[in-house]
């Protein structure tokens, strides 16, 4: 407890004071807490005028990226966050006690290989002997070793530089990596910013698909809470694609990203939220599959393991 929110509560009669500590415990206990990004699902829930309207009290956490909220979905610290489909995997393979319980599918072009504006690199073809920055085992990377293969080069005709968004941006823009696969709001601000050259996104080469992700202590006690929170994802998306300009002005504000950004970002964002149905356990697995065969995860894993289809959507 805060220093200040202690000397609050002395100023109340004792009785009084018990009360509102009860009450308060008895909120975070009720409370879903969601693990989310800048501009994620907070934004756009609150920018549709959603999250008053929520049957659960929400409490909000931001993460820098998909590893980090994988950690702390691990460390129980949050209930729900979203996770893309590279990044489920990674997550089954490091044992993380979470289950998919609801998909999110775009077009997958959030997700690109950006050179510089100078760069003599046209193709996947002309990546062969140059580095490229990326996440390890998430959505970059995985673009990256299959568009290799789709061009007909090795997984290893690349030399990957492993390192955070914001560090890939600077080493990008100085020269120290020839390329840099990332996707959504970094992607969008290299393009329209920076000047970066898109020379293949995932549109065709990877699944487009995220889910809502929840961890096993929180399905066993709030399962209807999560349920819920689903259903309010899925008004949100549905708000986003008749909305559009409403959105990017909302984004954009909550980011501090330029308006084109913004715009970029959610042309590429539009999705609809579904259910954990059989063909998406099967397009998971042939993420899995994929990850196995590239060795960007140890062993092999059955997606149909880490989905829980069950929830109330």
């Amino acid at each position: 407890m805060s220093f200040s929110r202690r000397i609050f509560l002395a100023g109340l009669s004792s009785a009084a004071g018990a009360n509102l500590l009860s009450a308060s415990r008895a909120l975070a206990a009720t409370s879903l807490h969601v693990g989310d990004q800048k501009g994620g699902a907070r934004a756009l829930l609150t920018a549709a005028g959603l999250t008053e309207r929520s049957s659960v009290p929400l409490q909000w956490s931001l993460f820098a990226g998909a590893p980090m909220l994988i950690q702390a979905l691990t460390a129980g610290a949050v209930d729900v966050g979203v996770i893309g489909d590279a990044p489920l995997v990674f997550a089954q393979a490091g044992g993380s006690p979470i289950k998919a319980v609801a998909a999110i599918q775009t077009d997958g072009t959030m997700t690109a290989i950006v050179v510089r504006k100078d760069s003599p690199i046209r193709s996947v073809r002309d990546l062969k002997g140059r580095s490229v920055a990326t996440l390890k085992s998430q959505t970059g990377h995985y673009l990256t070793l299959a568009a290799l293969r789709d061009a007909g080069l090795q997984d290893d005709d690349v030399h990957f530089v492993f390192i955070p968004p914001t560090a890939a941006k600077m080493a990008l823009q100085n020269g120290n990596v020839d390329a840099w696969a990332t996707w959504g709001p970094y992607i969008a601000d290299a393009k329209i910013d920076d000047g970066a050259r898109e020379i293949v996104n995932g549109g065709r080469l990877m699944s487009g698909l995220s889910y809502v992700v929840a961890t096993d202590e929180a399905l066993q006690n709030q399962r209807n809470a999560i349920g819920a929170y689903n259903r309010l994802l899925s008004e949100g998306h549905q708000w986003m694609l008749t909305h559009a300009e409403d959105y990017a002005a909302a984004w954009g504000k909550e980011t501090g990203l330029s308006l084109p950004v913004a715009h970029e970002v959610v042309r590429t964002s539009m999705a609809t939220v579904v259910p954990i149905t059989p063909d998406i356990i099967r397009k998971q697995q042939g993420v899995s599959d994929f990850m196995t065969a590239t060795k960007m995860i140890s062993g092999s894993w059955n997606a149909k393991a880490i989905t829980d289809p069950g929830v109330a959507f």
